[in-house]
């Protein structure tokens, strides 16, 4: 079955961000999970990590929002696979936690969407 949209989680701290037709940056805006030294070596795939990020004001808002820029990229006459980019500076938290959120909520609008996460697996970045 054909794929509506990717969503590709990354850490611009690995590399730069991959193409897409929507590019999200989380670096600056949304508290970073790294800095709680509890939390630093877990990733998206670890439960206190997810509820720490879904726990940061505006971070469901943007999902919202970002669910609808799909959407739209999705109506447009030439429309094929739509890529989504997630980024934070590691790829270990934030965007992977989002990247699984969107996907969800992608899918239970009726999209076939699929799940990347370029960095998940790389080492912490030391800051």
């Amino acid at each position: 079955m054909a794929v509506d949209v990717l969503v590709v989680s990354f850490g611009y701290g690995h590399s730069p961000a991959p193409d897409a037709s929507i590019i999200l940056d989380l670096r600056f805006a949304f508290r970073d999970p790294h800095v709680d030294h509890r939390l630093r070596y877990m990733t998206a795939s670890d439960r206190p990590v997810r509820r720490a990020v879904l726990r940061t004001p505006g971070i469901r808002s943007l999902l919202k929002a970002t669910v609808e820029q799909v959407r739209a990229f999705r109506k447009a006459p030439s429309a094929g696979q739509i890529v989504v980019a997630v980024g934070c500076v590691g790829g270990r938290h934030r965007s992977a936690t989002f990247a699984h959120y969107l996907a969800r909520r992608l899918r239970r609008r009726g999209l076939q969407v699929d799940v990347q996460h370029r960095d998940l697996a790389k080492p912490v970045i030391s800051r």
